[in-house]
């Protein structure tokens, strides 16, 4: 999508989220909101076509991109300090937006899985400050993290269904009845998904749950289909690898 694409998409959304998020903010007269020149859509877009774009350095890609060959789009521009302490305010619009206009419909085939978000090297935990009371040591598959669990669900199409972000201690099989609330059909998971109990009560939901077994569990017959989508399963691979 082109820059004014998602502009436009986000100003609709604005128009009536902004009006309804203020009456539901709590003000406190002891410190004064900051104003910008850049509006709410502005700084979402920007953040937005960071992650469409080919930078992976957030600073690069405002430097180079936004404030050069961009600033005809937003005549306010600040600065990319600036523009940093700013992004905050959109966490929360930036959630709504994800959640009521860009997650996909459920087709019955669903894929599950969660990735770490780590919050600095292991080397550093001791010395690290940001989220140094949030964040928690978990194990991986490729050791051991320090950060955060991204737990996502999307259908054989690649769309996102259902997602939610633990501490990276938490255990996979944890918040999966929250995020499948609305599901029905085929979940499909590795094998930390591997659960008997969390099975019959997804199942008992309408859901199906398949996996593959551990080395030391008894071999389970699957049917040929099962095993076909066991292997496209590595498509969340590639969602989580864009995340």
């Amino acid at each position: 999508m082109s820059i004014v694409s998602v502009f436009c998409d986000i100003d609709d959304f604005s128009i009536t989220f902004e009006s309804q998020w203020h009456r539901q903010l709590i003000c406190n007269t002891k410190k004064l909101p900051v104003l910008s020149k850049l509006s709410l859509s502005e700084i979402m877009t920007i953040i937005i076509y960071f992650h469409q774009s080919a930078f992976r350095n957030f600073k690069h890609y405002y430097q180079r991109l936004i404030t050069p060959h961009k600033s005809d789009y937003f005549p306010n521009l600040v600065s990319c300090n600036r523009f940093v302490e700013l992004m905050k305010q959109a966490l929360i619009p930036l959630t709504m937006y994800l959640k009521s206009q860009c997650m996909g419909q459920p087709t019955g085939l669903s894929f599950i899985d969660s990735t770490p978000i780590v919050v600095c090297d292991n080397h550093r935990i001791n010395n690290h400050k940001v989220f140094s009371e949030e964040a928690k040591r978990g194990k991986t598959s490729t050791g051991w993290k320090f950060g955060f669990k991204l737990h996502l669900i999307i259908n054989h199409l690649g769309e996102i269904l259902s997602f939610c972000l633990t501490t990276a201690d938490t255990d996979d099989r944890k918040p999966v009845p929250d995020l499948v609330e609305e599901l029905t059909g085929w979940l499909y998971g590795d094998k930390g998904y591997i659960s008997e109990k969390l099975a019959d009560w997804l199942h008992e939901k309408g859901l199906n749950l398949i996996t593959k077994v551990r080395k030391k569990m008894k071999p389970k017959e699957l049917k040929a289909f099962d095993k076909a989508m066991l292997r496209k399963r590595a498509v969340i691979e590639s969602v989580n690898d864009q995340l």
